[in-house]
């Protein structure tokens, strides 16, 4: 047998893990051919898993996701066995024979390989984001922030959500013992942060979601921080009431805190008319100073993460 057929029809060639664990990644969608790494041995166990690009959502096996210098280094690396394999084939073929008596002429054959052919070297890429599924325990990381698990298909939006929540939850506590005028900033920033927060978390989700909407298009795009307009757009596009096991108190109270916010961000927190039409708020009066409690935004935190389980469990 020569060392060439030894090498059988195919081999394995491990691909190696970064200095932090990971693996890259790249989506075999032309249209996408998204970058992103996981740690292998984390997340779901099991044969024949598929395994989808946490930025378009495209699911197949994970053979097709290598990336494309994870390919260049295996044709190295298995060119490289090759070639040796055939050079120490060649090196059994060599011969020489002596020349013989006064006239005789001598024959040989030597092989005299090149030089080995080189390995190509990369390196895994640098992201933003690391995560881990609190679905799958998959540890992964991504361009961005937003994203599905590569593992069991489960888009991370409303898990950064409660994530963020949980800090907007200890700004409150620091404004709490804090003195004015750094409380009232903070529990401003904390409000703005809600809102904020809670339209990535929407918008993400629904354009995630968008082939479950009447119409794809229009569900790309729906804004959050319009909390009535966004109610709207969701009971036409995906027939889910957000209001849906709220209070009256409790829905009135979102649409109280979202126009508060409109005020701070977009007039320095001085009431305006629009304010007075919007909010119902008994108290306001146009061009006097509008306060926020840190009480009003705890509980715009407790209201929101109801809402957005709902949204997660319905859409």
């Amino acid at each position: 047998m020569t060392n060439l057929s030894r090498l059988g029809g195919n081999f394995s060639i491990p691909i190696p893990s970064d200095e932090d664990g990971f693996t890259g990644r790249e989506c075999p969608e032309t249209e996408c051919e998204g970058y992103f790494k996981i740690e292998c041995g984390t997340g779901l166990k099991g044969e024949n898993l598929p395994c989808y690009c946490p930025y378009c959502g495209y699911s197949g096996p994970h053979d097709k996701f290598w990336t494309k210098e994870q390919i260049k280094y295996a044709k190295s690396v298995a060119m490289r066995k090759i070639t040796k394999a055939i050079h120490k084939d060649f090196k059994k073929l060599e011969f020489e024979h002596k020349p013989r008596g006064a006239f005789g002429i001598g024959i040989s054959m030597k092989f005299k390989p090149g030089r080995p052919i080189p390995i190509y070297r990369y390196q895994e890429k640098e992201l933003e984001t690391e995560i881990i599924c609190e679905n799958c325990t998959l540890r992964y990381a991504v361009y961005g922030i937003f994203a599905y698990c590569p593992d069991c298909g489960i888009h991370n939006s409303l898990q950064i959500l409660l994530t963020d929540f949980e800090v907007i939850k200890k700004q409150i506590v620091l404004a709490e013992s804090q003195e004015a005028p750094l409380a009232e900033i903070l529990i401003e920033d904390a409000l703005e942060n809600c809102v904020s927060k809670f339209d990535g978390f929407g918008r993400n989700h629904c354009r995630s979601h968008k082939r479950k909407a009447k119409e794809p298009a229009k569900a790309e795009n729906i804004s959050f921080q319009n909390i009535s307009g966004a109610k709207g757009k969701l009971k036409k596009l995906f027939g889910v009431d957000i209001t849906a096991g709220l209070a009256a108190e409790d829905w009135d109270h979102v649409v109280l805190c979202f126009q508060k916010r409109h005020v701070f961000e977009h007039n320095k927190g001085v009431i305006d008319q629009a304010y007075v039409d919007k909010s119902g708020d008994p108290s306001a009066v146009v061009s006097r100073k509008l306060e926020i409690a840190s009480s009003e935004v705890e509980e715009l935190v407790t209201i929101l993460d109801r809402m957005a389980n709902h949204i997660n469990n319905k859409i």
